[in-house]
């Protein structure tokens, strides 16, 4: 457990989650990966969302399917790129919501760190992803580690707001109180599904929700 990598919060919190055979099991799988194919994110931003947003702090959580699998974009944000590199689809029509809902404009970079340290968890349910091949790193046990995560904050935390983009993300949240805490649901933000994502106002509902709590609101720009 000691080689993980992770923020110390959440490997306290997650501490059970490592000594069980499943991840021992992903662990080696994707070494294996790293070594043998080109693998995103780096190593060392596997854990960038939890490294960026330890367990106290997390106001909100976004969830993700899994790293997107083209060079130099995957940094360990769900739905982030890197700095400089051109915003995916999907991260244009957040951008775009962003702008509608809460009538500001968001700053041109992608990368998105800006909003893990206000405490928002930019949660992919899969955290590695092979070069050119979405989805090949699904059902090696990283749902099972995000599910444990989720679980965790889902326990021992209230008033955090869940934003869950279309169908799988929702089914991810099904464990949520949702009487202690606010789940907003609607279509993913990607162009197959945005028309079921505009205009679902859930940057505003979210900072009003954290106002409501005494907690500070996101600054979504």
């Amino acid at each position: 457990m000691n080689e993980v990598k992770i923020d110390e919060s959440w490997k306290q919190t997650l501490s059970t989650e490592f000594t069980k055979p499943y991840w021992e099991e992903l662990s080696g799988f994707v070494r294996q990966q790293y070594l043998e194919k080109t693998v995103y994110p780096p190593p060392k931003n596997v854990f960038r969302a939890f490294d960026l947003c330890p367990f106290n702090e997390v106001k909100v959580v976004i969830v993700g399917q899994d790293p997107y699998h083209g060079a130099r974009q995957a940094n360990g944000l769900c739905f982030a790129v890197n700095d400089g590199v051109n915003l995916p689809p999907s991260l244009k029509n957040i951008y775009k919501e962003i702008q509608s809902d809460l009538g500001v404009t968001p700053l041109p970079s992608g990368d998105l760190s800006r909003w893990a340290k206000q405490g928002v968890l930019m949660l992919n349910a899969v955290l590695t992803v092979a070069a050119g091949a979405p989805a090949s790193h699904a059902g090696r046990g990283w749902e099972t580690f995000t599910d444990a995560a989720i679980m965790a904050l889902n326990e021992h935390r209230e008033h955090i707001v869940y934003l869950l983009w279309g169908k799988y993300a929702q089914n991810k949240g099904l464990v949520i109180d949702r009487q202690k805490n606010l789940v907003l649901t609607s279509g993913h933000p990607s162009p197959y599904s945005a028309h079921l994502f505009h205009g679902n106002h859930h940057f505003s509902q979210a900072n009003a929700y954290l106002k409501e709590h005494g907690i500070g609101a996101i600054d979504w720009r």
